[in-house]
Parts: C-alpha cells; sequence; structure tokens
C-alpha cells in the first residue's frame, strides 16, 4: 500500500529542487531588505499633556483629514505621552486626541509637503472635564455590499434581513455563494471553497460545517468577505477561494458592548441571544462574547432511485420519502485579553469554544419497486440519532513594531481540540403490500468517537519599502494534526450486542503541513504590482486499524501568485490576477468508516482521494469605482465530487463517497452594478455567468458534463422617515451542474424592516425570508447504472423579530489583529 502511494507523487520536487527554492527565498528576502535600509518616509511626532510638566499616557490620538475629518490613522500615546504617525502621504491633516473624563483637545493642524518630511507638532494639552465627553464622530453607515478588486464584502451588521438569522442562512444570501441539498459550499460555480471565521479555517466540511454555521447567529457577525484568487500570504488551501466570516469586536476605550435577541417562527420556533463586550484601559483590553442559538428545523427529502444493469435495463427502483427532525442547541463562547507592553509591543492571548448538541429525528419511509415497474413490498426505517460537539481553542499573538519605517513581526501559536459524540439508534421494520409485517425487524446501534488536535505555530514578517513604494512580507508556519475516529456500529435484532465489523471501524490520521512564503508590491503613479511565492511540504499518514491498511504521503507543492493593476484614467481601472492553488481532502473524507443511514443508503470515506490542484486566472475591470466586471478562468485536475452510486458488493446498495474526476475547466463572468436614487434608495445587482465542464471516469461511468449558468443576486436598501429603514433582497440561480449532478433553477425573496430609536443606540426590526416559499431544490443524477430525482424542502419561510442594543462609551482606538495560526488545517478537520 505504501510503494502505490509514493509511486502516485512523481510530481513531488526532489531535494535539489527545494534547496534551489530555499535559495531563491532567501534572495529575494535580502534583496527587499537590503532595498529599503535607506528608504525614508514622512512622519508626524508629537506629545500628550495633561499639563505642563505631566505627560499624559495611552491617550487615543487620531489624525484626521484636514478636507472632511475621515480617519487616516489612530494610535495610543505611550507612557511619556509621545505618539508616532508613520508612512505619511503629502497632503494637510489635522491631530486630535481624547482620553475618558478629558474635554477633547485641540486639533493641530499638520501640513505634510515633502514625502520625506518629518514634522514634530507642539504638545496636544488636555483638561479634565465634569462629564465623559465623545470624541471627533466621524458619521457615515458602510453599504450592504462593496466590491474590491480581489474580494466582496458583504456588511452583515447592517442588513435588516439578517437579523434573527443564522450565519449559514446570511452566507447564503451572498452574492455568488450556493448551499447545495447536501449542504456543500460552493463560490460561482466552483466548490472547494476554505469557509474561515476571524482568519481561521472553521474545522469543517459539509453537514458538519451547515450544522455550525447553523449554530453562528448573525448578530455575532461583523461582515462576510469573499476572496476569489488569495495571495501567497493565505495558505494554498481552497480552489475556488476563501470566505472569511469576520465576528463582530468593539475596538472602543472604556467599556462597551451589545446585546441582541431575537425571536422567529416558520414550521419551527428559532431564537438566538448574544451579548458582546469589551473593556480597554491604558495598559489592557479585555473582549468576551457569548452567543446562544436554540433552533428546529426541517428537512424533507424526497428521493427516486433507480437500478440498472450493465446494459442499462432497468432493474428495480426505490421510492423514498425522507423526514428529518433537527433541533439544534448551541452556546459558542470567546474571551481575551490585549496587553500593551508599549506603543511597539502587543501581546495577546484568546479561548474561544463552543458546545453544540443536535438532536436528528429521522423517519424513512421505502416503497420497493421490481423490474417490472410495480410495487413489491416496503421498509420505514426510524432513526433518533445524538450528535455532541466540544470545541476549545487557544491562541498565543504577539505584534512587535520594530522601528519607525513601519518593520513588523507578528507570530501566533494556536493550540485547539475537538472532541465528537454521536449516538445512533435505527430501527427497520420490513412490510408488504397488505402492511403486515414480513420479517423481524433491523435494529441497529452505533457510536462515533472522534479526538482531533491542531497545533500550529505562525511567523510573520512585513516591511514597508517607502524608497520604491511598495511593501515586503515573507513568513513560515507549521503545523502538526492527529486525529482519532473509532466508529462502532452494534446489531441489536436478536437481543444482543453483537458487533457490526463491516460498519464498524478505527482510524488513525498524522500530518505536518510546513510552510514558506514571500510576497511583495509596489505601486507606481498609475500601475500596482504584486507577486508572490508559496511553498508547502506535506507529510500524511493513516491507518485502518480493523483491516491494516495504511497509507504513507510525503509531498512538496510550490504556489505562485501574481496581481496587477493599472489606471487607464479617472473612469477605468484594470486588474489582473493568476495564482495556483491545492485543495486537500478533509480528514472526515479520508476516513474510510461507513457510516449507515438506512438499509439502502450509507456514506463511506475514501483514503485514495488525491488533493485537487487549480491554475486560475481573473481580468477585473472597474467603472467610475463602482461597476466591476470579472472575467474568470480555471483549471482544476483531480476533481473532488460527491458521488452516489451503487455497491458492487451488494444489491440495491446506494453508497455516498467523494472521488476524484479527472478535469474541471471553468469559465466566469461577474457583473456588479449599484445604482442609487437621492439618498433615499441604493441597490447593489451581482450577476455571474460560468460555465463548468467536468470531464473523468467514475463509477463505470465516463463523464463529459457542463452547462451555461448564471445566477442574480440583488439587495436593495430604501432610507425611510423618521429612522426607519427597509431592505429587499431577490435572489435567482438558473438550472446548474456539478459533476454528475444536475439542479433546477431556484429563486427566493427575503424582505425587513427596521426602526431605531434611543439616539441609533438601539433598533427593532422584523424580516421574512424566503417570502414566498420557493427556496426548493429538485435535482438529476444519473451514472451507468444509477439515476436519481430527488426534491427537497426545508424551513427556510421564517418571520423574526429581533432587538439589538449597543451600550457604553464610543471613543474609537486603533484595532488589534486577533486571528492565529491554525489555518487551513482546522477547515479539514472533518
Amino acid at each position: 500500500m505504501k510503494n502505490k502511494y509514493q509511486a502516485h507523487m512523481k510530481n513531488s520536487l526532489s531535494f535539489q529542487s527545494q534547496r534551489n527554492i530555499k535559495a531563491h527565498l532567501l534572495v529575494l528576502f535580502f534583496l527587499f531588505v537590503y532595498t529599503s535600509v535607506s528608504a525614508q518616509q514622512a512622519t508626524i511626532a508629537g506629545k500628550v499633556m495633561e499639563a505642563a510638566d505631566k505627560p499624559m499616557g495611552y491617550a487615543n490620538v487620531l489624525l484626521l483629514k484636514a478636507t472632511d475629518s475621515s480617519l487616516v490613522k489612530g494610535t495610543l500615546s505611550d507612557e511619556s505621552g509621545a505618539f508616532l504617525f508613520e508612512g505619511i502621504a503629502v497632503g494637510r491633516y489635522k491631530v486630535v486626541a481624547s482620553m475618558v473624563g478629558f474635554g477633547k483637545s485641540k486639533a493641530m493642524e499638520a501640513n505634510v509637503t515633502a514625502e520625506s518630511e518629518a514634522l514634530k507638532l507642539s504638545p496636544i494639552m488636555m483638561s479634565q472635564a465634569a462629564t465623559a465627553l465623545k470624541e471627533v464622530v466621524i458619521e457615515g453607515q458602510k453599504p450592504l455590499i462593496e466590491q474590491h478588486l480581489d474580494k466582496t464584502v458583504l456588511n452583515v451588521e447592517n442588513s435588516i434581513v439578517s437579523a434573527g438569522n443564522t450565519a449559514l442562512e446570511v452566507l447564503e444570501k451572498a452574492p455568488g455563494v450556493v448551499i447545495d441539498q447536501n449542504d456543500n459550499i460552493s463560490m460561482r460555480g466552483r466548490q472547494g471553497v476554505i469557509v474561515m471565521v476571524d482568519g481561521k479555517p472553521v474545522p469543517m466540511s459539509g453537514s458538519e460545517l451547515a450544522n455550525m454555521l447553523r449554530g453562528m447567529s448573525a448578530s455575532s457577525v461583523e461582515k462576510i468577505e469573499l476572496i476569489t484568487n488569495p495571495s501567497a500570504k493565505y495558505d494554498a488551501a481552497g480552489n475556488s477561494g476563501i470566505i472569511d466570516i469576520r465576528l463582530k469586536r468593539d475596538k472602543s476605550l472604556g467599556t462597551n458592548g451589545t446585546f441582541s435577541a431575537s425571536y422567529g417562527q416558520g414550521r419551527f420556533a428559532k431564537s438566538n441571544q448574544g451579548v458582546q463586550l469589551n473593556h480597554r484601559t491604558r495598559k489592557f483590553n479585555l473582549f468576551g462574547s457569548y452567543n446562544y442559538v436554540l433552533r428546529k428545523d426541517f428537512n424533507d427529502l424526497d428521493i427516486y432511485r433507480r437500478f440498472l444493469d450493465e446494459n442499462g435495463t432497468f432493474i428495480g427502483a426505490y421510492d423514498q420519502q425522507n423526514r428529518f427532525d433537527f433541533v439544534f442547541n448551541n452556546h459558542s463562547g470567546r474571551v481575551g485579553a490585549d496587553y500593551f507592553l508599549s506603543p511597539k509591543t502587543v501581546l495577546g492571548v484568546v479561548a474561544s469554544g463552543f458546545v453544540s448538541d443536535v438532536d436528528r429525528g429521522t423517519n424513512n419511509r421505502s416503497s420497493v419497486i421490481s423490474a417490472g415497474g410495480q410495487a413489491e413490498s416496503s421498509f420505514v426505517t426510524s432513526a433518533d440519532v445524538e450528535h455532541g460537539r466540544r470545541n476549545q481553542a487557544y491562541n498565543f499573538n504577539l505584534k512587535h513594531t520594530i522601528d519607525s519605517a513601519g518593520r513588523e513581526i507578528t507570530a501566533d501559536v494556536d493550540y485547539i481540540t475537538y472532541r465528537n459524540t454521536d449516538e445512533q439508534n435505527f430501527t427497520t421494520n420490513y412490510y408488504n403490500l397488505s402492511n403486515e409485517q414480513i420479517r423481524d425487524p433491523y435494529l441497529l446501534y452505533g457510536t462515533l468517537d472522534g479526538d482531533l488536535t491542531i497545533k500550529s505555530a505562525r511567523a510573520d514578517y512585513r516591511q514597508p519599502l517607502a524608497g520604491i513604494g511598495g511593501n515586503f512580507e515573507a513568513g513560515l508556519k507549521s503545523s502538526l494534526v492527529t486525529a482519532d475516529n473509532d466508529l462502532k456500529f452494534y446489531d441489536r435484532s436478536n437481543g444482543g450486542n453483537e458487533l457490526d465489523t463491516d460498519k464498524s471501524n478505527h482510524f488513525l490520521y498524522d500530518e505536518n503541513i510546513n510552510a514558506a512564503y514571500v510576497n511583495a508590491n509596489k505601486k507606481w503613479k498609475k500601475t500596482g504590482l504584486q507577486l508572490g511565492l508559496r511553498v508547502e511540504n506535506t507529510i500524511a499518514k493513516g491507518r485502518q486499524l480493523t483491516d491494516g491498511q495504511e497509507f504513507d504521503r510525503n509531498y512538496t507543492q510550490v504556489f505562485p501568485s501574481a496581481a496587477v493593476n493599472y489606471s487607464l484614467n479617472k473612469k477605468h481601472d484594470l486588474g489582473m490576477s493568476v495564482s495556483r492553488r491545492i485543495n486537500r481532502p478533509s480528514y472526515n473524507q479520508l476516513n474510510p468508516f461507513k457510516n449507515f443511514l438506512d438499509p439502502s443508503t450509507y456514506a463511506a470515506g475514501n483514503p485514495f482521494l488525491k488533493p485537487e490542484l487549480s491554475y486560475s486566472f481573473e481580468l477585473t475591470h472597474t467603472f467610475d469605482q463602482r461597476f466591476i466586471t470579472k472575467l474568470s478562468y480555471s483549471h482544476t485536475t483531480d476533481v473532488m465530487v460527491n458521488v452516489l452510486s451503487p455497491d458492487p458488493s451488494a444489491e440495491r446498495l446506494v453508497v455516498q463517497t467523494i472521488r476524484n474526476l479527472a478535469t474541471l475547466d471553468y469559465y466566469g463572468l461577474t457583473v456588479t452594478a449599484p445604482f442609487s436614487i437621492g439618498n433615499w434608495f441604493n441597490s447593489m445587482n451581482n450577476v455571474t455567468f460560468y460555465y463548468g465542464h467536468y470531464k473523468g471516469f467514475v463509477a463505470d461511468t465516463d463523464l463529459s458534463n457542463g452547462m451555461p449558468t448564471f445566477n442574480l443576486n440583488s439587495n436593495n436598501t430604501i432610507k425611510l422617515p423618521n429612522d426607519w429603514s427597509a431592505e429587499l433582497v431577490g435572489v435567482y440561480r438558473s438550472r446548474e451542474i456539478y459533476g454528475f449532478l444536475d439542479v433546477d433553477p431556484i429563486w427566493f425573496v427575503s424582505a425587513g424592516v427596521q426602526k431605531q430609536f434611543w439616539a441609533k443606540k438601539a433598533s427593532v426590526k422584523i424580516n421574512v425570508s424566503d417570502v414566498f416559499f420557493t427556496n426548493k431544490a429538485h435535482g438529476y443524477t444519473a451514472l451507468a447504472r444509477y439515476e436519481e430525482n430527488f426534491y427537497q424542502r426545508r424551513d427556510t419561510q421564517v418571520a423574526t423579530l429581533s432587538f439589538n442594543y449597543r451600550f457604553g462609551q464610543a471613543q474609537s482606538g486603533p484595532s488589534r489583529r486577533r486571528t492565529g495560526s491554525a489555518e487551513e488545517e482546522t477547515k479539514r478537520a472533518n
């Protein structure tokens, strides 16, 4: 088995190639460092004083544009009251300082006339106030959707129809994002998406990932970033890009917080509650959050399965009605602290975790159809399944600014554990056409105990190259992953507890990924250029204890990336990016255990899965800084697709697993067109046209499949009198192809209104999602010996009432990065 896997990795780099790569990385690193040693840039320095002889440490200092008072930079004064703004462009500015319990300072004017100028301001004098005063308020609300050259940003906290929803429901409304009937997430028609939360990939895939996002309240989400072509700084994982869910955090001085609560009613009730707190002093920043989600949902899935012989002749079918009821009970929390060792050095620690319990009730009714097309018998499977998920994550981070040139080092160490406990009880009864029992019931009991540990460390270096108008970045990362999954099924049909060795399995997996990258960019008057190179070495071992099968892999891959943008004139901008990326199988997808669903279906992992590799190209045109057009192409090999096919070892038994197809060629066109009427109506419209052509030979089927497709997303906001506002979202997806799967068109509409009060610190929102209850999936799958039609409905039509309240001071402080080093590993944990 080992030789088979090792023979497959012919494309691994030789030892000499690895030495050459390391040498090139070192040469690039020292070249950029040497180039910038003598670089200079404009600075603005000064002091904050409480009295003529008493400096004020850790005051909040803001650099604002003189023309419109918009924020440029923020910082804290050090213990001596000194502050410094670096890398300042030529222009006119003003500097203000604030501190809780003190009056707002008089604005100090600063006029930068040269790129190398160093301005020294007169001391900023502060005086105590009888009441806490507000800082300079910079009014303005972010639009619901923002388009950038490299990403799309969905500002969830500004969305009315997102109130009371879950993160998964919000994601489903995002431009270009599709969640299919199996809970697989795709972006712009391509699967292989990396889903992150605050820069850390989520440790799940498929239904596990979807259930986690169903347990995350939208009220805790600030924004969602859709990154289609990431740079070399990111892990190379994710062929179709990255979805980064950014949680809310308060950057203000003093004590601040947000409380939210909602109640929704569809067929079943749903409720979300959450609180975020932040307390910032001169030396410490303490923050924490807690969210609780209790939801009941349903999933009705009708399937008609047709079985064929090797000649394509019909030999029988199952007509099935599946009813799933879910109760989600999710607690999630996060607590952390930043210690400002000095104005240049910050130490941080973050602890987070979630406790999730999902109770699933299943009722499956299957009619057995003969080769003559007549019903001949039936079986009914009822199941009570309890899913328990426990996660703990600890992050230790450091950020240090080396010098006034802006060079900085950041470092992260992560330790993450996941504990899965599943308990499953299945009972199947068999009947004839007269509804008489024809055999003894089949009783099956199963347990799944799974443990996953991720240890990860990362260090990044950043250096501004003021002499050439650019930046240089480099970094190292290493991760260690261990997984232990023990699945046991017992046949209790005869009153005993007999171990079913065919369904049971114990699987161990170890993985070590080591990576290094360099990334550099430079800006000219009209042109910007970014070049990056990432190298990743993967060492993986898997062992199946039940039958002794094992695999051992060791391979190195190189991932280059490049991006260039050019401003043709004031109205037109062009951008182009290329990259190579990888999508590794999740740990659960590699696990060969069989997960029993009913007597006709089981799911199984595939230890022979190979990672996908993609080359991607994107050309972007921006008109008037608003209208964006993107042309995309990608070529992917060893495409991983979800396949339903007959088990060759048993009659009329279907296995669901992930397999590799040969290639996928993807062509896409995305157009973003915003428009507004006065200052009361804003509309953001996004349409994606794409064609994906799948080729390969899987399950005795020669596949060459594809279809032109388009998706439309329209988000509309209306400003009404007396602090009222409204929002209307419409989504349409035409017929789509995913490998063997053919899905019919889907459309749905969501709408809501909002009222703000208490000086806009509080709001009440009422919304209805899927107003016409049209978000239902119809689809078809066809292979050489198997065909399937399905029809799926979920609890998508929900009316929700939500309340949100912000409390505390509103003095802005500089932001603090709190992401981590365990990036791609956590995405693949299940």
